[in-house]
């Protein structure tokens, strides 16, 4: 494809796109080293295209194209990759196939099935992967609670251990049920205060982690991998945790129906999740790369209707918009500083993959594309 097809493309669609919008400047850098500016002033970051392939998806304006051309490396993202994840919807995406397969696969192979693999998918990279990026006090891969936007993301975290404590109310001696224990940072906290806590996993790397974390630290936690919908237990729990899980259970009704059914009378359930305003709006990249099956973000007014039909008491709510902004530059942040490592442990794609996910989630929380909230219910 000849670099002015792919330019003629850009500019037609620069005009378009920002005649109702306040111009963002950047620029194209054509397979021959060829400098492309669009917009007024210096570029905030330019798109460098390493392969014919990378000109052919820009030229085809195509959202999921643009992303798996990065993903190849037939595209680079020089200077502030965050500014060009806020103008996404520059590519149009139209793939609903790629957006809506999970759901049918998911209906094939049921609920619990479908939700194993895509835990699966995104969390069994050796966890010393994740590591890399998240907080190392908690190892926490949900938003933090912070004071101030420049406070270390290891206070941000630990704020927000102790208000999930303080949230569900317990004390030394109860017994805590956590609904996916990813590295241990809810129910370490939780144990070194005495809690009794049950932690579930899908997730066979995480279990492995989990099993050794609390072994090693003699911590009194049990590790069950199985999915919340078919655990039982003979005895009631006095609080339930769901850090970031809510999104991995679309099905409000029957997640009610199941806290419901294992927590005691007046005990609680700590929430949260990220949310959107539709339930299928995630990118075909994000379903295809990221996050396949059903899982959706949590759409606030359909889950709180269905609160209203269950016996459980709405006793608080939170927005976190901002808290997970600045978890996720964080995490996206750390992620670049560990760039070698990553590339040489894990390779190219992986560290692409995952700085693609963190600074575009920055991006979407920053700008209002994706929403966050905190919860607590309380069952009478």
């Amino acid at each position: 494809m000849a670099a002015t097809d792919m330019v003629g493309a850009l500019r037609r669609r620069y005009d378009s796109f920002f005649a109702s919008r306040r111009p963002v400047p950047f620029a194209v850098l054509d397979v021959a080293g060829i400098e492309h500016r669009f917009g007024p002033g210096d570029p905030q970051f330019t798109i460098a295209v390493r392969h014919p392939r990378g000109a052919r998806a820009l030229a085809a304006l195509d959202q999921f194209a643009v992303a798996v051309a990065y993903l190849q490396g037939w595209l680079d993202v020089e200077g502030d990759l965050s500014a060009a994840l806020r103008m996404r919807a520059f590519f149009t995406d139209l793939h609903p196939v790629a957006r809506f397969s999970g759901v049918f696969t998911g209906l094939l192979r049921g609920r619990r099935e479908d939700d194993r693999r895509a835990i699966s998918h995104h969390y069994d990279s050796e966890s010393e992967f994740f590591l890399t990026f998240l907080d190392t006090r908690h190892r926490c891969y949900t938003e933090g609670v912070f004071a101030a936007d420049d406070e270390p993301l290891e206070d941000a975290m630990t704020r927000k251990m102790d208000l999930a404590l303080e949230a569900i109310g317990v004390k030394p001696g109860d017994r805590v049920l956590e609904v996916g224990g990813g590295w241990g940072a809810f129910a370490e906290h939780a144990a070194r205060h005495g809690i009794e806590v049950t932690t579930t996993t899908l997730s066979k790397e995480s279990e492995r982690y989990l099993v050794d974390l609390f072994e090693r630290e003699q911590l009194d936690v049990r590790v069950v991998r199985q999915h919340i919908f078919g655990f039982t237990d003979e005895r009631r729990y006095d609080a339930i945790v769901n850090m970031g899980v809510t999104e991995h259970l679309p099905d409000y009704r029957r997640s009610l129906r199941k806290y419901a059914e294992l927590l005691r009378p007046g005990g609680r359930v700590y929430l949260d999740a990220l949310a959107m305003r539709r339930k299928h709006v995630a990118s075909a990249f994000m379903k295809r790369y990221i996050y396949p099956g059903r899982s959706a973000p949590l759409l606030l007014h359909q889950y709180l209707r269905h609160v209203a039909r269950s016996p459980f008491e709405l006793c608080s709510i939170a927005d976190d918009r901002h808290n997970y902004y600045l978890t996720c530059r964080e995490w996206a942040r750390r992620l670049d500083l560990a760039r070698d490592e990553v590339v040489q442990r894990w390779g190219e794609p992986m560290y692409r993959r995952f700085r693609i996910f963190l600074w575009g989630s920055a991006a979407g929380f920053d700008t209002g594309l994706v929403q966050a909230y905190r919860w607590v219910l309380r069952l009478p």
